[in-house]
């Protein structure tokens, strides 16, 4: 949506729904009034309300309403102050469902936003929706004439992590206080002072962890390497698991995993599941995975861990089996075979494993991923919907509020892409939405 940059919003009207936490949309706001569009925002909760000074925007409701009522004001307000972009962070969130359908029918533009796909250094931007829900073609021919590009120098971002927690315990404080003001309001997971909270348990957890598992990385890499396989867990009530996979709870499919190794792997192969370092003030699943390992006669064999570096255990992994995390996609770029249990953008023919979970721990080896497919996807994504960026902390030196860089390939190489494929993009089947 980004396409030709901020000047594409002159004379637009943008509404903006709820943001990532923290500054970021107020910034987006500024920016795009810079460019000359006016832009609106609706709040739901506390959290919104702080992050959302009504100076960086032409106007700012505040829905306090039911949320059974929510899809209806949303019509109502849009067609009253003629929108044309609504652009919101998260397309499963309780706010946002059903919404696209509405955009739809009245001609609106959708605009998702969302962590990046090719993480650390990305934020996502979609037109319609993202994960699932992304336009991205299904068929692996439509990223073959990307190969051909050379990919764009990124500016690294350094850590993120300490500036996102702190947006949230402050977007989770502040909600708590100002829950009187939207009480009707439910949020996607657990929100208020306590929440905060769990921030503070993943730092202790953090400290914990490396010093328990001091040598673990060294282990895997050195009497291990290219004989383990690595199950990179998601965020407890991730929409990615909640709305993109079959299972109900992160839990389901740890059982499936360990069962389905237990069953078909060598005995000489070693399984280590990975926490999602998000997660950590949130969740626990040591008592089950040694519970797990106990019942299945896996001592030795299957191992838990938290915060090793990430990067280096892909590049001595066997095999990386996921739900459809992003680590997946980064797992690709290590050259190493991937087998995803839910549904995401890059499980495609050619890239990840397209047998059973019981075949995989026999025949992962034999799977790794086509070199040229993985560039022209990866270059598919930095050209459509891909942005050097953060929303939690700017990359110093750049002119906008929102600190991102809006790169996007020159209208000279789209326009060679678009000339070396089929007129009609339908040829090119879309996924299941």
């Amino acid at each position: 949506m980004m396409s030709q940059g901020f000047q594409a919003f002159r004379g637009k009207r943008v509404l903006l729904l709820q943001g990532p936490v923290g500054p970021f949309f107020a910034n987006l706001a500024l920016d795009l009034r810079g460019a000359g569009a006016q832009v609106f925002k609706v709040n739901f909760n506390g959290g919104d309300w702080w992050s959302s000074p009504s100076r960086c925007f032409s106007r700012v409701f505040n829905y306090r309403g039911r949320p059974a009522d929510w899809p209806g004001y949303f019509r109502l307000l849009v067609q009253r102050l003629g929108i044309d972009t609504v652009l919101l962070f998260g397309d499963c969130r309780p706010v946002h469902g059903g919404l696209a359908g509405i955009c739809a029918e009245l001609g609106i533009e959708l605009g998702v936003f969302e962590e990046g796909y090719l993480r650390p250094n990305h934020i996502t931007l979609e037109r319609g929706g993202v994960n699932d829900n992304s336009p991205i073609p299904a068929d692996p021919k439509a990223f073959l004439p990307y190969a051909r590009m050379e990919e764009p120098a990124v500016l690294p971002l350094g850590s993120t992590f300490g500036a996102a927690a702190f947006w949230a315990m402050a977007y989770f404080l502040i909600s708590s206080l100002c829950k009187p003001f939207f009480w009707h309001y439910r949020h996607h997971r657990q929100l208020g002072f306590l929440d905060g909270l769990h921030w503070i348990r993943s730092y202790w957890r953090r400290r914990y962890y490396s010093a328990v598992e001091r040598g673990m990385q060294e282990r895997l890499c050195g009497e291990h390497d290219r004989n383990f396989f690595l199950v990179a867990l998601q965020l407890s009530g991730d929409a990615q698991v909640n709305f993109h996979s079959d299972y109900e709870r992160i839990e389901d499919f740890i059982i499936q995993v360990a069962r389905s190794f237990a069953a078909h792997a060598s005995a000489e192969k070693v399984l280590v599941f990975k926490h999602h370092p998000l997660d950590r003030g949130y969740s626990d699943y040591r008592s089950l995975i040694e519970r797990l390992t106990q019942e299945l006669n896996l001592q030795g064999r299957c191992f838990y861990i938290h915060d090793q570096h990430l990067p280096t255990l892909l590049d001595h992994a066997l095999g990386v089996v996921t739900i459809n995390s992003t680590v997946g996609l980064s797992a690709l770029g290590h050259g190493c075979a991937v087998k995803t249990c839910g549904r995401a953008i890059y499980d495609l023919q050619g890239l990840t494993f397209q047998g059973k979970l019981d075949e995989f721990w026999q025949f992962a080896h034999l799977h790794a991923p086509g070199r040229t497919l993985l560039r022209g996807f990866r270059n598919y994504l930095l050209t459509h919907n891909q942005h050097n960026g953060s929303f939690y902390k700017k990359i110093p030196g750049q002119p906008l509020h929102c600190g991102v860089i809006w790169h996007r390939a020159s209208d000279e190489w789209l326009a060679s892409v678009r000339a070396s494929q089929p007129a009609s993009d339908e040829h090119f089947p879309r996924r299941h939405r």
